[in-house]
């Protein structure tokens, strides 16, 4: 979920009532939910089949490309969603693995003169680089009608470039999540924290327990910078979230270095660690969650922070989510707990009836709804039934997303220039893994993120 150039949220934060939603997630079995999948037309679409809420045109003959970077079960789900349009249309959609940064897979693409017809960019400064190239084309009265009925504004606004509505906001990420191994808990006697300081003290029960407390991916630069704004946003607050995210002040900022100095809480300790930090560096994202969740009550880790993806990677162990993988707020740093959000935003780049069709059908509760029956998953759709997720947990996640409204922060480094946020072994991806190997130096970290951010956002030194 990655990168390019600060766009302008206007949204607020307030978590009381997301904090006790997302509270109400924590001791939860899993539970089947769903029924089955939505009602499909014949094919050759143009009306409504019964059981939709979407209008679609008939489209026999059309081809259509959707990039994405999604790969295994999430791209698996996806295209479910694609046959579901291709049935009601008619049209035939193919998907394209895109790579990470998906902005310069689309560059040579765009540049062979192959661009896909649509693609997925996983963040609100993507979608101001592919307008600012000329590459994106506004949504038509159709999509505005649907996200109009089916977002809130704050959603809307994420995928506007001055003022237009390029970007049609189609997954969503809740970032602000620490997943834990069940047995683990039960044994070591430890609590679910509402606090860092709790955090520390359930580690330190965990650890004593015998099981190392943390799982933490440091191969992908990602899932640090994720773990970063989490501190920052509830430790500096809103305000200087919004600043630092628009590079209005310095990463050499003593707020920085409070949030580094808490994060060193954690990551400076070996033990606290699976493989300590050497072995974190080598730690991809998928095996970060299995190494958790794996091992009975002998995992290699107790506890993996993420967000609420972190399901599909769950699902490729035994374990069962709500009973044996359960999960809790990232906890309060400062005054109150974060809420840090993600997404994946569809926009078109080949302007044609099917284009503008797809993308319509993946603003309407119709596609996310498909997807959420499937699992690991999250929608911003305010009319996408809760009952279509298929777990208590998840359930509680998504009304936890949609009562937040307008209030949330999204994901900071995904609102940075690409050179800064968003490329693997680059800018705070690399500061960082360079910071959680060597915890200590806060000082030269700050620096390196300064002088890197700086360049990234042409804004002298």
């Amino acid at each position: 979920m990655r990168s390019r150039s600060s766009s302008t949220i206007r949204t607020r934060r307030t978590v009381t009532t997301v904090t006790a939603l997302l509270a109400g997630a924590l001791a939860l079995s899993a539970c089947s939910g769903g029924g089955d999948k939505s009602d499909t037309g014949k094919q050759g679409g143009g009306t409504t089949p019964t059981g939709s809420t979407v209008s679609l045109p008939k489209l026999n003959g059309a081809t259509l490309e959707i990039a994405a970077v999604w790969t295994g079960q999430e791209q698996s789900n996806f295209k479910q969603v694609l046959a579901e349009f291709e049935k009601r249309t008619g049209a035939k959609v193919t998907f394209v693995p895109a790579q990470d940064p998906i902005i310069n897979f689309l560059g040579s693409k765009i540049a062979g003169g192959q661009p896909p017809d649509v693609a997925m960019l996983p963040q609100p400064g993507a979608i101001k680089q592919a307008v600012q190239q000329k590459w994106a084309k506004p949504l038509g009265a159709d999509a505005l009608k649907e996200l109009q009925k089916n977002y809130s504004q704050g959603w809307q606004d994420i995928g506007k470039v001055d003022g237009k509505q390029y970007g049609a906001y189609y997954k969503a990420a809740n970032k602000s999540l620490i997943w834990y191994n069940a047995k683990v808990f039960a044994n070591a006697g430890a609590k679910e924290p509402k606090t860092w300081k709790d955090l520390l003290t359930t580690a330190q029960a965990v650890y004593d327990s015998g099981v190392t407390p943390f799982s933490v991916p440091g191969a992908d630069g990602w899932p640090l910078t994720d773990w970063f704004e989490n501190v920052y946003l509830s430790q500096a607050g809103p305000a200087k979230y919004d600043q630092l995210t628009q590079h209005k002040i310095k990463w050499t900022d003593p707020s920085v270095k409070q949030a580094l100095e808490t994060l060193a809480q954690i990551w400076g300790k070996k033990d606290y660690l699976a493989g300590g930090q050497s072995g974190a560096l080598q730690t991809e994202f998928p095996a970060s969650v299995t190494q958790t969740f794996t091992g009975g009550d002998q995992p290699k880790a107790a506890m993996v922070y993420e967000g609420d993806f972190v399901q599909v990677n769950i699902g490729e162990t035994k374990a069962k989510v709500g009973t044996d993988a359960k999960v809790f707020p990232f906890p309060a740093v400062g005054a109150s707990a974060p809420v840090v959000s993600g997404g994946d935003a569809a926009v078109i780049l080949k302007d044609s009836k099917a284009a503008q069709a797809l993308v319509t059908f993946l603003a309407s509760p119709d596609a996310a709804t498909i997807q959420a029956r499937l699992g690991g998953y999250l929608s911003p759709n305010k009319n996408v039934p809760v009952s279509a997720y298929p777990n208590e947990v998840q359930q509680k996640i998504a009304k936890a997303l949609i009562a937040s409204g307008d209030d949330f922060r999204f994901d900071m480094s995904d609102q940075a220039p690409q050179a800064f946020g968003g490329t693997p072994g680059k800018g705070e991806w690399k500061d960082l893994q360079d910071f959680l190997r060597n915890p200590s130096d806060v000082a030269g970290t700050q620096a390196k993120l300064e002088k890197d951010a700086a360049a990234a956002y042409g804004s002298g030194s």
